[in-house]
């Protein structure tokens, strides 16, 4: 039996912290819950998931839809879509088996890429190769999650760009069920021995063609990453982008903002997944809307800042250990002064 191969590269950075990773996973258990009562699926789909944070790995390897169960998704920082699109095309040249004179090879593999943000690596020339080498053998649709995403840079791999907006309830879930619909209507082609189905209609109300080229949107979060003093344990506090109106009677300007989104505790894989070279992002605290308390040890605030630059928990004035570089730092009240500090942020 030809395979129908699916890969679903998906993008861990550390903006989708919190509910949009636990939405895309629960997206994935949907999507396989329906695949697996559908007999063309049953026969012919096998798929494979690809997670790109600051590095791309494979994190399951094609296999048939029975057998399949969606992997726990990774957080780091970093968008690297160069490294993804690699790891793809890597996948796809040892895993999708070419027809031969003598053999009738897998049906051309479909990709599902989701991302909401911008590539913090250099996308081109893994664009280029894909383009040169693997648009005409697959066919890739790159999601982009929210009007923020570098909808410029995914237009130009491939035309089956679509955005997709999560501002109402319910429209995760017409989401999903596209993505079921668009999978079965491939896997149903295949058994009718051709594979140039119409992509399903879409809900305008929830998601569009990207038809033009968009600028790349100001950044739409600032996430943070601290430790726990106590327990040692790393954290992550993610800030959502909101504009105010300030003016007078005369005029108004929009003024940007950022306010706590949450406080989610992170595993130590989360660096591991993080794109290690340097960047010195930094963000004012006068930007920054809301602190949270630790979600290891409950201590009163998770954003205190040691001399090192990193963030710990504290739970008042007093003497603690740096969990990052073991100092013994003393902390009392904030001075009552205007302004902010510059403290250091992840890629997104």
């Amino acid at each position: 039996m030809r395979r129908l191969p699916v890969f679903f590269v998906l993008d861990c950075s550390e903006s989708m912290v919190g509910e949009a990773l636990s939405k895309m996973e629960d997206g994935l258990q949907s999507i396989m819950r329906t695949l697996r009562t559908d007999p063309h699926a049953l026969e012919t789909v096998h798929v494979s998931v690809i997670a790109f944070a600051g590095i791309a790995k494979k994190i399951a390897p094609l296999i048939e839809v029975a057998s399949f169960y969606p992997p726990k998704l990774p957080l780091g920082s970093g968008t690297s879509l160069g490294a993804a699109l690699e790891t793809l095309m890597a996948e796809i040249d040892t895993s999708v088996i070419k027809t031969t004179p003598d053999l009738k090879g897998d049906w051309r593999p479909i990709v599902y890429l989701f991302t909401d943000g911008r590539p913090t690596d250099n996308p081109i020339p893994a664009i280029e190769r894909w383009k040169a080498r693997y648009a005409s053998q697959a066919t890739l649709i790159a999601v982009g999650l929210g009007k923020d995403a570098d909808f410029t840079t995914l237009k130009k791999l491939t035309d089956h760009t679509i955005v997709f907006e999560d501002t109402k309830e319910g429209n995760f879930k017409k989401f999903v069920a596209w993505v079921t619909a668009s999978l079965l209507v491939q896997s149903k082609s295949t058994g009718e021995r051709q594979q140039h189905a119409q992509l399903p209609v879409f809900d305008e109300q929830v998601m569009r063609i990207v038809k033009e080229p968009q600028p790349v949107a100001d950044e739409a979060c600032v996430t943070l990453v601290g430790r726990c003093q106590k327990t040692r344990r790393p954290y992550i506090i993610r800030y959502g982008r909101r504009l105010r109106s300030v003016g007078t009677r005369d005029f108004s300007v929009d003024v940007a903002s950022y306010h706590l989104d949450g406080c989610h505790p992170l595993d130590e894989d989360y660096f591991a997944w993080s794109d290690q070279r340097a960047a010195d992002l930094k963000v004012n605290t006068s930007s920054l809307v809301g602190s949270p308390g630790c979600p290891h040890c409950g201590n009163f605030t998770a954003f205190a800042v040691c001399g090192c630059g990193k963030l710990l928990c504290v739970n008042g004035p007093g003497k603690v250990v740096c969990p990052w570089c073991e100092e013994s730092v003393s902390f009392g009240p904030a001075p009552e002064e205007a302004g902010g500090f510059d403290v250091g942020r992840g890629r997104g």
